[in-house]
Protein backbone atom coordinates (compact mmCIF):
# COMPACT_ATOMS: atom_id res chain seq x y z
CA UNK A 1 0.00 0.00 0.00
CA UNK A 2 1.54 3.78 -0.71
CA UNK A 3 1.95 5.92 1.80
CA UNK A 4 0.90 9.40 0.91
CA UNK A 5 1.61 12.72 2.66
CA UNK A 6 -0.98 15.36 1.03
CA UNK A 7 0.37 18.69 1.25
CA UNK A 8 -2.16 21.19 2.99
CA UNK A 9 -2.41 23.46 -0.10
CA UNK A 10 -3.70 20.10 -1.43
CA UNK A 11 -6.33 19.25 1.20
CA UNK A 12 -7.36 23.22 0.99
CA UNK A 13 -7.85 23.18 -2.96
CA UNK A 14 -11.94 22.51 -3.32
CA UNK A 15 -11.91 25.55 -0.86
CA UNK A 16 -9.96 27.54 -4.13
CA UNK A 17 -11.69 28.98 -7.14
CA UNK A 18 -13.23 26.12 -9.28
CA UNK A 19 -13.69 28.34 -12.37
CA UNK A 20 -10.06 28.04 -13.18
CA UNK A 21 -9.54 25.23 -15.09
CA UNK A 22 -6.19 23.78 -13.06
CA UNK A 23 -7.72 24.12 -10.02
CA UNK A 24 -10.54 22.07 -11.11
CA UNK A 25 -9.04 19.23 -12.31
CA UNK A 26 -6.47 19.50 -9.32
CA UNK A 27 -9.52 19.22 -7.33
CA UNK A 28 -10.97 16.22 -8.66
CA UNK A 29 -7.32 14.84 -8.58
CA UNK A 30 -7.70 15.37 -4.86
CA UNK A 31 -11.31 14.04 -4.69
CA UNK A 32 -9.97 10.75 -6.64
CA UNK A 33 -7.10 10.58 -3.97
CA UNK A 34 -9.16 10.97 -1.15
CA UNK A 35 -11.52 8.32 -2.17
CA UNK A 36 -8.85 5.99 -3.09
CA UNK A 37 -7.69 6.75 0.88
CA UNK A 38 -10.99 6.10 1.90
CA UNK A 39 -11.22 2.51 0.23
CA UNK A 40 -8.13 1.48 1.68
CA UNK A 41 -6.09 1.71 -1.79
CA UNK A 42 -3.79 4.26 -0.36
CA UNK A 43 -2.98 5.69 3.32
CA UNK A 44 -2.35 8.70 4.36
CA UNK A 45 -0.18 10.09 6.92
CA UNK A 46 -1.08 12.84 9.44
CA UNK A 47 2.19 15.26 10.90
CA UNK A 48 2.14 17.72 13.49
CA UNK A 49 2.69 20.31 10.65
CA UNK A 50 -0.50 19.64 9.33
CA UNK A 51 -2.34 20.45 12.42
CA UNK A 52 -0.27 23.57 12.45
CA UNK A 53 -0.71 25.20 9.50
CA UNK A 54 -4.45 23.89 9.60
CA UNK A 55 -5.11 25.97 12.88
CA UNK A 56 -3.85 28.91 11.57
CA UNK A 57 -7.26 28.56 8.65
CA UNK A 58 -8.59 31.82 9.03
CA UNK A 59 -11.93 30.93 7.26
CA UNK A 60 -14.20 28.88 10.15
CA UNK A 61 -15.83 26.83 8.22
CA UNK A 62 -12.96 26.19 5.89
CA UNK A 63 -10.74 25.12 9.10
CA UNK A 64 -13.26 22.99 10.22
CA UNK A 65 -13.49 21.11 7.07
CA UNK A 66 -9.94 20.68 7.17
CA UNK A 67 -9.87 19.67 11.36
CA UNK A 68 -12.64 16.57 10.29
CA UNK A 69 -10.78 15.67 7.25
CA UNK A 70 -7.37 15.34 9.08
CA UNK A 71 -8.72 13.45 11.86
CA UNK A 72 -10.23 10.66 9.02
CA UNK A 73 -6.67 10.82 7.21
CA UNK A 74 -5.20 10.71 10.59
CA UNK A 75 -3.27 6.99 10.90
CA UNK A 76 -1.01 6.23 14.34
CA UNK A 77 2.56 7.43 12.99
CA UNK A 78 5.44 7.48 14.93
CA UNK A 79 7.47 10.80 14.41
CA UNK A 80 11.16 11.45 14.75
CA UNK A 81 10.67 15.36 16.18
CA UNK A 82 14.54 15.52 16.51
CA UNK A 83 15.41 14.05 13.25
CA UNK A 84 12.55 16.34 11.39
CA UNK A 85 13.46 19.61 13.39
CA UNK A 86 17.23 18.49 12.27
CA UNK A 87 15.82 17.78 8.61
CA UNK A 88 13.91 20.76 8.28
CA UNK A 89 16.65 23.16 9.26
CA UNK A 90 18.81 21.44 6.50
CA UNK A 91 15.70 21.91 4.09
CA UNK A 92 15.35 25.64 4.83
CA UNK A 93 19.48 26.39 4.20
CA UNK A 94 18.52 24.92 0.99
CA UNK A 95 15.86 27.64 0.23
CA UNK A 96 12.86 26.13 1.43
CA UNK A 97 10.34 27.79 3.31
CA UNK A 98 9.96 27.21 7.56
CA UNK A 99 6.49 25.44 6.75
CA UNK A 100 7.49 23.89 3.34
CA UNK A 101 10.69 22.40 5.01
CA UNK A 102 8.65 20.93 8.12
CA UNK A 103 6.36 19.28 5.85
CA UNK A 104 8.76 17.64 3.38
CA UNK A 105 10.78 16.79 6.47
CA UNK A 106 8.09 14.57 8.14
CA UNK A 107 7.16 13.29 4.63
CA UNK A 108 10.66 11.35 4.08
CA UNK A 109 10.48 9.78 7.39
CA UNK A 110 7.02 7.66 6.77
CA UNK A 111 5.48 8.34 3.11
CA UNK A 112 6.61 7.23 -0.27
CA UNK A 113 5.06 10.04 -1.90
CA UNK A 114 4.77 13.75 -0.83
CA UNK A 115 1.59 15.55 -3.28
CA UNK A 116 1.87 19.49 -3.48
CA UNK A 117 -0.26 21.99 -5.83
CA UNK A 118 2.80 24.18 -5.09
CA UNK A 119 4.49 24.41 -8.09
CA UNK A 120 7.74 26.70 -6.47
CA UNK A 121 7.83 23.78 -3.75
CA UNK A 122 7.88 21.01 -6.80
CA UNK A 123 10.78 22.55 -8.25
CA UNK A 124 12.58 22.79 -5.08
CA UNK A 125 12.14 18.92 -4.37
CA UNK A 126 13.19 18.09 -7.69
CA UNK A 127 16.39 20.13 -7.12
CA UNK A 128 17.04 18.58 -3.55
CA UNK A 129 16.73 15.39 -4.63
CA UNK A 130 14.63 14.05 -2.08
CA UNK A 131 14.60 10.27 -0.86
CA UNK A 132 10.66 10.43 -1.81
CA UNK A 133 8.71 11.22 -4.54
CA UNK A 134 7.47 14.85 -5.21
CA UNK A 135 4.63 15.43 -7.52
CA UNK A 136 1.52 17.17 -8.25
CA UNK A 137 -2.24 15.73 -7.49
CA UNK A 138 -2.68 15.41 -11.12
CA UNK A 139 0.66 13.99 -12.07
CA UNK A 140 -0.15 11.28 -9.07
CA UNK A 141 -3.28 10.16 -10.44
CA UNK A 142 -2.09 9.98 -13.73
CA UNK A 143 0.53 7.60 -12.67
CA UNK A 144 -1.71 5.63 -11.22
CA UNK A 145 -4.23 5.52 -13.73
CA UNK A 146 -3.58 2.20 -16.50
Amino acid sequence: MKTLYLDVCVLCRPFDDQNQLRIRLETDAVFLILRRIETGLYRAVVSPAHVKEVEAIKETSERLEMERLLSRLSKSCEYDLSQARHRAEALIGSGFGIADAAHVAFAEQVASYFITCDDKLLRRCAHAELPIYAMSPLEFIAQEEP
